[in-house]
């Protein structure tokens, strides 16, 4: 499949296409969309249910003890409909939804974070993006933000991650609770412009490159082009191997997660997606064409790796194309579309699960590297349980049961700071160069 057929399922994580590349191929708003047994849902529409709605919508309107507005009711309504199905799915507020599209463009101004809705109206980070305000502040992947300078969140409040945007210049404060930590403290930032470099690059060694991408927007797969073209340049025209550094990326674009997997693969799937209805089916496979030659590649990953980042780590694994190096992804293994509305908001909506090449899924299981590394001595140790299955109201994985061990969530892997993951991912990279050189040496 082309990679103009992923319009639809180009939302990986928590960030969206724009509204006109979703309208090409979402059904248009108000459309009936047919179910698996051939009927539309409005034909299925639960009568008695919306009797009963109505009832409880004009007790409201009637007794409350202060008038209520419609409109307020109306979208308290919807987004109760979306507030219980899985952490990602919610409704955008026009604010948001327009914030939404900024951030796959790279540049939007704010603190720098990627965030989840909990149950409960708290934030949960994902993961501080490089370089920018969260990240220089210390704030941690899976860190719980409680208030915005000062005011809680309400169960019922939907996205509220909009107050974090803001005037470049201007301050925000947000209570923290974060594991292992008695009481919550409050963290300052001053907004900034975030332009997001998502690929970094440098030489580790002569001849072995080192690709850092921080999260997957719509440039990161020319980008990372780029970069690999500069590290050839450097290494004399061909590399002996590349380390790609996936850590605490909470994902993006799978437009791009796809486009890099495809520049490392002559053939073989990439990756599939399946929900209930057909137009969330789809696979996507790799075209001829290796950009480094076969030369050995290892993925970094951590506990913050997510969603398009787990997908481009699976894609390389199950081609034997690259050895994962680090620790259990965060399994976040489903599919957000945005679904664009008439009045300028807009529904993310959770349409699809992934599939890896060999059909497993990553859904509240994440991936399992080859080579586990562990927390240096001085890493923080607060973070523990930091996964898609520890989050309440998670979308199921294949086979997961409660309360079962060794089952998806029991084994949540750790967030991996510093220098000493890419020196032990450089250790293994070598490793099969070592080897292919043994046999020529024995002939000597």
């Amino acid at each position: 499949m082309s990679l103009r057929r992923l319009a639809p399922f180009a939302l990986a994580a928590f960030v969206a296409l724009p509204a006109a590349a979703q309208e090409a191929d979402a059904p248009p708003a108000g459309a009936p969309i047919e179910s698996p047994d051939g009927e539309t849902a409005e034909a299925k529409v639960p009568l008695d249910e919306i009797r009963r709605y109505v009832s409880v919508y004009n007790a409201v309107k009637q007794a409350y003890v202060e008038p209520v507005a419609d409109q307020k009711l109306m979208h308290s309504a919807i987004r109760g409909l979306l507030f219980d199905l899985d952490p990602h799915s919610v409704y955008l507020d026009k604010e948001d939804a327009e914030s939404f599209d900024e951030q796959s463009r790279g540049a939007y101004d704010g603190v720098g974070v990627e965030l989840m809705r909990q149950p409960d109206g708290s934030l949960r980070v994902i993961a501080p993006i490089d370089d920018t305000p969260a990240a220089r502040a210390g704030v941690k992947a899976g860190d719980v933000i409680t208030a915005i300078d000062g005011k809680p969140f309400k169960p019922d409040e939907g996205d509220q991650s909009g107050p974090l945007r803001g005037a470049p210049g201007s301050k925000v404060t947000l209570t923290i609770v974060r594991e292992g930590k008695d009481k919550p403290f409050d963290v300052t930032l001053t907004r900034e412009t975030i332009r997001v470099a998502s690929v970094k690059s440098r030489m580790l060694e002569p001849g072995y490159g080192y690709v850092r991408i921080s999260a997957f927007q719509a440039d990161t797969a020319a980008d990372f082009e780029s970069q690999l073209e500069k590290l050839k340049a450097q290494g004399g025209g061909k590399l002996r191997g590349l380390v790609i550094d996936l850590r605490s990326n909470p994902g993006g674009l799978l437009t791009s997660a796809v486009q890099i997997a495809d520049d490392l693969l002559n053939e073989g799937k990439i990756v599939s997606t399946r929900g209930r209805i057909a137009i969330s089916d789809a696979e996507f496979g790799a075209t001829p064409g290796d950009r480094l030659d076969g030369a050995p590649v290892v993925v970094l990953v951590d506990a913050g790796s997510a969603s398009a980042a787990e997908v481009l780590a699976g894609a390389l694994r199950d081609n034997n194309r690259a050895r994962i190096v680090g620790s259990r992804t965060f399994g976040k293994g489903s599919v957000q579309t945005v679904l664009p509305l008439d009045n300028g908001d807009s529904v993310k909506l959770t349409t699809a699960r992934y599939y890896t090449p060999s059909g497993k899924s990553i859904q509240a299981l994440g991936i399992s590297p080859d080579v586990v590394l562990q927390p240096g001595k001085d890493a923080d140790k607060s973070i523990r349980n930091f996964s898609e299955a520890s989050l309440p109201g998670h979308l199921r994985g294949d086979g997961e049961k409660d309360g079962e061990e060794g089952q998806p969530g029991q084994n949540a892997g750790d967030v991996l700071d510093g220098d000493a993951p890419i020196a032990a991912a450089l250790v293994e990279l070598k490793k099969p160069v070592a080897s292919a050189a043994t046999p020529a040496a024995k002939k000597n």
